[in-house]
């Protein structure tokens, strides 16, 4: 754990960190996530839930997307197959080289952008949805600013849907058995979980907010929360994927999706 870290600083990191560890990553998950499947997959987190099945995003055809740390776009790539147009955004080259691999059997490439989220390079009122799976936004120092860069692109009356770490798992242990199941951290300390190299250097980071940081993010940004799904774990599901697992599902939510509007 190190003190307060920046965006310029988290940015830096998350960029490396995701480079260097890209095709570990994908050969550890990219089954999962649908990677391989032609015209790819919508999964929402380990839990395994599907847009297919959720609807959260509602109706998606003729839609201009934008999907926020997009990493390999198994979802870009599944929203394009169902007559979006969609443009994924990712930090780090060596995911988007994945996404490049993965729509080489498509029938038609989504463009796909590198940039970091907190500072998005659209224009006002360029998005119908935008949607993030676990991407970026636990990675980022001001996830503030993000909602704001989200509200700004999308259109009035657009729909933002981000899936991430469910907040109340920054108490708990990271293990996905018996020992991740006590409770090691204040709920209320956002401290980030940081690790650095030999040097000092910041080599991997993430944020930690409250459920209420994440209500008065949206609500500042001024957006309108429309529900925060909280999947099960499948009782035909038993892999475990980091601290995610049949064991701790079983007990408390791993993953909080926040449904939210852009007023019209």
């Amino acid at each position: 754990m190190l003190g307060d870290i920046d965006s310029v600083t988290s940015e830096s990191a998350s960029r490396s960190w995701w480079d260097t560890e890209a095709d570990a990553y994908q050969a550890e998950h990219g089954a999962f996530l649908g990677n391989a499947i032609p015209g790819g997959d919508f999964v929402w987190g380990p839990e395994r839930l599907r847009e297919e099945d959720a609807g959260l995003l509602g109706d998606v055809a003729s839609r201009d997307v934008l999907e926020i740390g997009c990493g390999a776009a198994p979802c870009a790539r599944w929203l394009l197959a169902r007559g979006a147009r969609p443009v994924g955004l990712d930090v780090s080259v060596g995911m988007l080289a994945h996404a490049v691999s993965a729509m080489a059997a498509d029938e038609r490439p989504v463009p796909l952008i590198l940039a970091g989220a907190e500072h998005l390079p659209f224009a006002d009122a360029s998005f119908d949805l935008a949607c993030s799976a676990f991407g970026a936004v636990p990675f980022v120092a001001d996830s503030a600013r993000l909602m704001a860069e989200v509200s700004r692109v999308l259109r009035p009356g657009g729909r933002w849907v981000f899936a991430t770490n469910h907040p109340m798992r920054w108490m708990f242990l990271d293990d996905p058995g018996p020992e991740g199941l006590q409770v090691a951290l204040s709920y209320f300390d956002r401290t980030p979980y940081s690790e650095a190299d030999a040097d000092g250097n910041v080599t991997y980071v993430e944020h930690h907010r409250t459920m209420g940081d994440r209500v008065r993010e949206i609500v500042a940004a001024g957006l309108v929360l429309e529900d925060v799904v909280e999947p099960e774990w499948p009782d035909d599901l038993d892999a475990e994927w980091g601290q995610w697992s049949p064991l701790r599902g079983a007990f408390f939510p791993g993953t909080a999706i926040f449904v939210c509007r852009k007023p019209e």
